[in-house]
């Protein structure tokens, strides 16, 4: 059946369910990156066409009438509906292009995927790719937005909402500069690490929610931060030139280690493997590209080497 010509858009549904969840217009505007004389002007024609009054406003903020709580409730499954329909219509439009949209985390995109798309697209003139480089975090967060088609992360906690295939190995292992007094220790004691200031990777990393959970296990708080830093490199290059220890991945200064700017430490109850994953929204079927790729990775053939 037709929908009615005056039936509200989607955009102003989805306005005002943010207004209900944030509690005021004001919020919800910056939320959807409008003025707020906009988004109130589209909640009032939105009431007008459905003609019912949906919001109670006051000085300190906004909230549903009981209608528009209604209305609010009604929306959740169609608005969803309409993010996977945008989700799948771009996927769609790129694997028609050829493309394939990829988000990792640092340690992959850094050490792992520049070879394994060079060896995927040697044979493929016509197809490309698109890399975000980002945090375990914000590449579920991208999957979940339909922003891209495969997601590569290092967090051990994979929402149920997605599946996921292993392509990876790796360990994280704490080191300092060669320089650094520790270097010549027979040992650390785990205590001391995790109460001496670290260079850390920021929050949402898969790497610092690794090095907690360990941590959390043996009794311990977060270590304290001697600098938060927002890629692996910048890590590496902190401690090779600084004066305070970190963990991190094996697969990032294994050649630091082999020549000697950095020094692994020996700590006992210290140990941290992980596996690294590819990850894509459950029931949803992989596109060509993204298929053919994860063909290429077999378990065997991509363990982080050791030292």
């Amino acid at each position: 059946m037709p929908l009615p010509l005056d039936f509200p858009d989607l955009a102003a549904l989805d306005l005002f369910r943010s207004v209900v969840d944030l509690g005021s217009v004001s919020r919800a505007a910056e939320a959807h990156g409008v003025a707020q004389p906009s988004a109130s002007s589209r909640i009032r024609t939105l009431e007008r066409q459905l003609g019912l009054r949906l919001l109670e406003r006051s000085p300190t903020g906004s909230r549903p009438t009981p209608d528009g709580q209604l209305v609010a409730d009604w929306t959740v499954d169609l608005l969803r509906r309409a993010d996977d329909l945008a989700a799948s219509v771009a996927s769609l439009k790129a694997e028609q292009s050829g493309l394939l949209r990829i988000a990792a985390s640092y340690t992959i995109a850094e050490y792992l995927l520049p070879p394994w798309l060079e060896t995927f697209l040697a044979d493929r003139p016509t197809d490309s790719v698109t890399l975000e480089v980002t945090n375990s975090r914000a590449v579920l967060d991208r999957l979940a937005s339909g922003a891209v088609d495969l997601g590569f992360v290092e967090s051990q906690n994979v929402p149920a909402t997605l599946d996921q295939q292993a392509v990876a190995h790796d360990e994280l292992v704490p080191v300092v500069s060669a320089r650094h007094p520790w270097a010549t220790r027979a040992s650390v004691d785990l205590a001391e690490l995790a109460t001496t200031p670290l260079v850390l990777r920021e929050r949402g990393s898969g790497t610092r929610a690794a090095l907690e959970a360990l941590l959390a296990a043996h009794g311990h708080d977060p270590p304290p931060s001697a600098l938060d830093l927002g890629s692996i490199s910048a890590v590496r290059i902190a401690v090779v030139n600084g004066s305070s220890p970190t963990v991190i991945s094996r697969l990032a200064v294994a050649d630091d280690l082999t020549n000697g700017r950095l020094a692994e430490l020996n700590v006992p109850g210290f140990s941290i493997e992980r596996t690294l994953r590819a990850v894509w929204p459950r029931r949803t079927e992989l596109s060509r590209l993204a298929s053919a790729l994860l063909a290429t990775l077999p378990m065997d053939d991509v363990t982080a080497p050791s030292t």
